[in-house]
């Protein structure tokens, strides 16, 4: 299977400043989440967005390790470039998912089962080890996801601008990144979904 051609053309200080300004603005929008909430009733349970958000995660997952044995085994450049458009589509549907449920749900507490806000000494006893599990992937998760943006992008502009060996090289270090971020989403959501209220 032949490689394909570049789709866009080569301009690296656009591709840094737009990349660079879209990382920056998204992690800003992220971080604020953390400081509004919007006081509305939809009629429905806004929690459903979390679910939305795992299954997106787990689908990006998927469409990652298809993408990497397109590429790895078959050598079918067209499906591994089709797969990874999809997983960046993907990201950006997730990325209004999580800004709809951050902004509509309150706190979720792990452990929180009487759902007032605090963690009492029994519900600590009640979640045991369990509770540093969570956290350890929850940090990581969450740290991980913060930074690996730019990386996707530069990673999709050097394929898509036909620079194969730039891509690779970035690719081996963006690909298992974003595989963590995408599978460890769906097991924080399971984990705190018990909690929901």
């Amino acid at each position: 299977m032949r490689m394909i051609e570049a789709a866009i053309n080569k301009n690296d200080g656009l591709a840094k400043w737009l990349i660079g300004i879209f990382s920056l603005v998204v992690f800003t929008v992220v971080v604020l989440l953390g400081k509004y909430k919007l006081a509305v009733d939809l009629g429905f349970n806004v929690h459903i967005f979390a679910t939305i958000n795992a299954f997106l995660n787990a689908c990006t997952a998927c469409l990652l390790v298809g993408a990497l044995v397109s590429v790895k085994v078959s050598k079918n450049y067209f499906l591994h470039k089709r797969l990874m458009i999809t997983c960046l589509i993907l990201s950006i549907l997730f990325l209004v998912s999580y800004i709809a449920h951050h902004l509509l749900a309150s706190e979720t507490k792990f452990g929180d089962t009487n759902h007032d806000g605090i963690i009492s000494e029994d519900e600590k006893i009640q979640t045991g080890s369990l509770r540093y599990i969570y956290y350890t992937i929850l940090s990581t998760h969450i740290f991980l996801a913060s930074i690996i943006l730019p990386f996707i992008l530069f990673t999709a502009y050097r394929g898509l601008t036909g620079e194969y060996p730039k891509h690779k090289k970035l690719a081996r270090i963006t690909w298992p990144l974003w595989f963590y971020v995408a599978v460890t989403g769906p097991v924080v959501y399971l984990m705190i979904s018990p909690y929901y209220h």
